[in-house]
């Protein structure tokens, strides 16, 4: 699943905006769904979704997958989708509603181990950079459950201190 800016697409009748597809009667119309919960709670939008073009063979689909939020019916997101043509509408709102948690965790990364601390020469040393940070952020996110498991911690964000010296700062457990 892959997020895009409203994209133009051409089908069988020729190139169609997103935002057209998106505005005209759906095959399965629109639905309420459940993104996933977020800070503030569910996340509910309606979705819906289209299918462009299919450049495989059966059971494999291509669609436009097309989130719209229920405080602002103009304003749209849209996703473009390969996969099953046997995937549920429900499915794919779970997936795109995944997005949230990997930012958390770029977020953490970016505090916690200095993921945002390069200066890119090369993409090798870029990668480099990336993967060790990541697996550092695993091997602390490890160390903070095992730690959590001996001392019968309930909250893990608050009993141990933090790997960042900036957050260490304002962390509970450094005063």
């Amino acid at each position: 699943m892959l997020a895009v800016k409203a994209p133009l697409w051409a089908l069988a009748r020729g190139p169609v905006p997103a935002k057209d597809l998106a505005t005209a009667e759906p095959l399965e119309g629109w639905r309420r769904l459940s993104a996933g919960a977020g800070s503030k709670g569910e996340r509910l939008y309606d979705w819906a979704r289209f299918r462009l073009f299919r450049l495989q063979q059966a059971p494999w689909d291509h669609w436009l997958l097309v989130r719209r939020k229920l405080s602002k019916p103009d304003e749209m997101a849209y996703y473009v989708v390969f996969g099953p043509a046997a995937t549920s509408l429900e499915a794919l709102a779970r997936i795109a509603g995944r997005r949230w948690p990997v930012e958390e965790c770029f977020e953490a990364a970016k505090q916690e181990v200095g993921l945002d601390g390069y200066e890119v020469r090369s993409w090798h040393g870029w990668y480099r950079h990336v993967t060790l940070s990541m697996l550092a952020l695993a091997f602390l996110a490890a160390m903070r459950v095992n730690l959590a498991g001996q001392k019968g911690a309930g909250d893990l964000a608050h009993s141990l201190p933090s790997a960042c010296p900036r957050s260490a700062a304002s962390s509970p457990a450094s005063s």
